[in-house]
């Protein structure tokens, strides 16, 4: 697959199938939504089942979020619901920049 320099890649770790975790699937995937313009792509590794990778990867708590892309990458531990906060430690455009991108006044 070949992605767009403008595409947001994320690796959602969770722990088994919680409200926690539910929670930071759909928040991530509603900030994704509503901040990125050119798209993005989410992976989620549920570390119960894949213990390895969350070795691998040092998660030490869940649900973290990783940006992989576009670098740096930066971590985000826990649901995502206060969506200001997550969108500033994420690095994820404003809601003035989107409406510069998409064109809208000002």
């Amino acid at each position: 697959m070949t992605r767009d320099a403008g595409t947001y890649v994320f690796t959602l770790y969770v722990a088994g199938a919680t409200e926690r975790s539910d929670a930071a699937r759909s928040n991530l995937r509603r900030l994704c939504a509503s901040r990125l313009v050119d798209g993005y792509e989410v992976t989620v590794i549920d570390v119960v089942d894949r213990p390895e990778l969350a070795e691998e990867h040092r998660i030490l708590a869940t649900p973290t979020v990783i940006r992989i892309a576009p670098l740096p990458q930066r971590r985000v531990i826990g649901d995502l619901s206060d969506e200001r906060r997550a969108a500033l430690a994420l690095g994820l455009p404003d809601s003035a920049e989107l409406s510069e991108e998409r064109g809208g006044d000002d």
